[in-house]
């Protein structure tokens, strides 16, 4: 049996995860990115920026079954998201169709920052979506136009990442910021490496004939006030009662559901913030 073939374009740490993944490992792996230096060999590298129209020398010319769109803006403005996101895929889509490739499956890494709820409200991926910020806008008109690229096309809306590389929150609890306790202010998050295991359980299944839905969201189990994972990395750190300035967020308050993604046999290894931050200081 030939061995799928999948194209990461965008193939950051995400990326690099989800090509190590076991279940992975007898498939043909593409990885597009500026710098390909530090791709593992198991990924074939192809040099390239899809900000830019001019297709990638070294991109493939047969086939390709999968292709994982996964962007990270080099600016945090709305051009940089526009030319990331959309111009980014646009891009893509039509090198595919230079080369006459058909993907199966196109799956397009986005946000739940699609969302606008901010009364903690559960959303799912039949909720409305209605951003009040440029940043979920913009991933808004790439994910339809992902939709009405004429692929089969699967939206994977991820909440916040979180690793030991990426300190973020860690690092304004150091600072002595401290979080609104009232209202709530409702945060979701995924661990890197439950969000490589989702992407993968989703290839798998496509892979297996299993029909997908066109959205799923990538969360953990347990959807907590932002006020609750500061207190509780606070005494985990031993840090002193907090005497900064409250944490600025963007994202609005909802809890957000992964029901459907653990419907397909999907399941976080870090279920909560406790496991995934407990786990990285160890």
């Amino acid at each position: 049996m030939t061995a799928p073939v999948l194209m990461i374009a965008g193939c950051g740490d995400l990326g690099l995860r989800l090509a190590a993944q076991p279940l992975l490992a007898d498939w043909r792996i593409h990885g597009l990115r500026r710098d390909t230096t530090a791709l593992p060999a198991s990924i074939l590298p192809v040099p390239g920026d899809f900000t830019q129209p001019a297709c990638p020398d070294g991109w493939p010319a047969g086939p390709i079954d999968y292709l994982l769109y996964s962007a990270s803006p080099q600016r945090r403005d709305e051009d940089g998201y526009r030319l990331a996101y959309v111009e980014g895929l646009r891009n893509v889509l039509a090198w595919l169709a230079l080369y006459g490739q058909h993907p199966r499956r196109l799956l397009f890494v986005s946000s739940v920052g699609v969302y606008g709820q901010h009364d903690g409200e559960w959303v799912d991926e039949r909720s409305p979506t209605e951003p009040d910020g440029y940043t979920g806008q913009v991933m808004l008109e790439a994910e339809r136009l992902a939709l009405a690229s004429g692929l089969p096309a699967t939206l994977v809306r991820l909440a916040g990442l979180y690793h030991p590389s990426r300190p973020w929150l860690q690092g304004q609890v150091r600072a002595g910021m401290q979080a609104q306790q009232e209202p709530p202010q409702y945060s979701n998050r995924i661990h890197r490496d439950d969000a490589a295991t989702l992407l993968a359980t989703l290839l798998l299944a496509e892979q297996g004939g299993t029909a997908l839905e066109d959205c799923y969201l990538g969360v953990d189990d347990a959807p907590a006030p932002l006020h609750e994972v500061v207190d509780w990395l606070r005494q985990r750190l031993g840090i002193d009662a907090p005497d900064g300035p409250a944490i600025q967020r963007r994202a609005g308050s909802k809890r957000c559901s992964n029901a459907r993604a653990r419907a397909l046999g999907w399941m976080p290894r870090y279920p909560s913030y406790r496991e995934g931050y407990a786990d990285e200081q160890e």
